[in-house]
Order: structure tokens, then sequence, then C-alpha cells
């Protein structure tokens, strides 16, 4: 009785290694965000972002190999190449919508809803120590109007409450929106404009924005205009106009609500 010997077509070492530099992409920038989460969030830190997403596009690469091989050679590891081609998508999802967001959106980083008289940020003790001692910066007029033409929605917030009402509302909001409160100066007084000062975070990587609130009294109620500003960076990917469009709207929910 003779044997009959088999011979396996080996497993494509294009798919493996796609795996296996996938996998380690994914290790890497998980450990990389919980970094930032826990720790002092900078550009600098985001280095093993950048190199994490290099090996990404070489995994994808060598995924797209490892098909064309097992395609024409006959190797196995079809499944391999395909969870690797899988986890490389997923993976670069977010870098896509970045990309976009980074070349379709103007490169601002102070987006306010009143270009012609932004709110200033407090100088405040409270203030200052919330914010690590920094004050953003003035933008000149031609950022604003920028701004304007990119973010026409941004707009103040007119109310048809009085001044007292209108600040308890926007900092309900701002509690609301998970928001630190640094300060936060009731309307009346010489000038009869209230005043919140806050911190907000970014979802994801916890980035550090500034945000000041201004609640003025109208004859026939109230407006509230607010800034957001990103420390970070000179790009902001939409962040703050998407910010004070969920104060906004956190706003006209309250109003509703009364």
């Amino acid at each position: 009785m003779h044997r009959r010997l088999v011979f396996e077509e080996p497993v494509s070492r294009a798919a493996v290694w796609s795996r296996r530099l996938a996998w380690f992409s994914l290790a890497v920038l998980v450990l990389t965000v919980l970094g930032f989460r826990m720790g002092q969030p900078s550009i600098e830190g985001l280095a093993p972002i950048l190199g994490a997403y290099v090996l990404v596009g070489l995994a994808f690469g060598l995924s797209i190999l490892a098909f064309a091989r097992i395609w024409h050679a006959g190797h196995r590891g079809v499944g391999i190449a395909f969870q690797s081609f899988v986890l490389c998508l997923l993976l670069l999802l977010p870098a896509g919508y970045a990309g976009l967001r980074l070349a379709t959106l103007p490169s601002l980083k102070d987006i306010s809803t009143d270009t012609e008289d932004p709110p200033s940020f407090s100088r405040s003790r409270a203030a200052l120590d919330g914010r690590g001692g920094l004050v953003p910066a003035e933008l000149p007029a031609a950022s604003r109007r920028v701004q304007r033409q990119a973010y026409p929605q941004v707009v103040p917030i007119v109310l048809e409450v009085p001044a007292e009402l209108a600040f308890d509302m926007a900092r309900k909001a701002a509690n609301t929106l998970g928001w630190q409160v640094l300060e936060a100066v009731r309307p009346g007084g010489r000038v009869g404009a209230g005043r919140i000062e806050a911190v907000a975070r970014t979802r994801v990587l916890r980035f550090a924005d500034d945000v000041t609130i201004r609640i003025r009294p109208r004859v026939d109620g109230s407006r509230i205009d607010i800034r957001s500003v990103s420390r970070l960076g000179g790009h902001d990917f939409g962040a703050n106009a998407a910010r004070i469009a969920a104060f906004a709207a956190e706003i006209e929910l309250l109003n509703e609500a009364r």
C-alpha cells in the first residue's frame, strides 16, 4: 500500500504580516489615546498616533498584496488577509474623516457667535488658574470674515426671557454638556452683562478648549453670545462650531421646557 503525500500551499506571508501590523497599530492607538486621557495632551504626544497610521497604511497595502498573491499563486491565508483588510479600513475611517474636515474647512481655532464684538475671556484669578494662565488671543477681522462664510449658522442666541433666567439656562446647559465651569458672574451691576467661563474637553483625546459665554439684557429679553477656542494646533476640524451648536440646542431645549 502506497502512501499519498499531500503538499499544502504555504500561507501568504504578506497576509500574516499584514495582520500583525494591523493589530500592533491598534494597540499603539489605544495606548496613546489612554495616555492622552490620563495625562496632559500635547501636539508632540500625537507622534505615536501618526506612526501607528504609517503602520496601518503598510498593513493595508500588505493585505492587498496578499489577496493578489493568493489569487495568482494559490497561497492560503485569505481569511487572515480579509481580517487585516477590514481592521485597517476601520482604523482608517477616523483618519479619513479628519482629512476630509481638514480639506473642506478653513484653518480656524477660534469661533464666536458675535464676530463684530466677540466675548473677551476673563482675567480673574479663578479663570486664569483654570486655564493654566492662558488667555486666548483676539482674532483679526479677516479671520472673523472667514468664519462667517464657513459657519453662517453660528449666530447669537436671542431669547424672550430676562437676562437672569438666560444666565441660569446657560449655566445649566454648560453643566449638562460636561464643561468645567471656572467662573460664573450673574448679569447686573454697571455693565449689566453676565459671564460664564468654562473649559470643555474633546470626546476622545480630551483636548482642553476654552469657552466664554456672555449674557446681555435686551429690551425684549436677552442675548447670549458664546466663544470657543482650541488651545492646541491651528485647525479645530470644526469642533468649536459643533460645540457652539450643541450649546445652542441645549438652550433651545431648556427654553422650551420652561
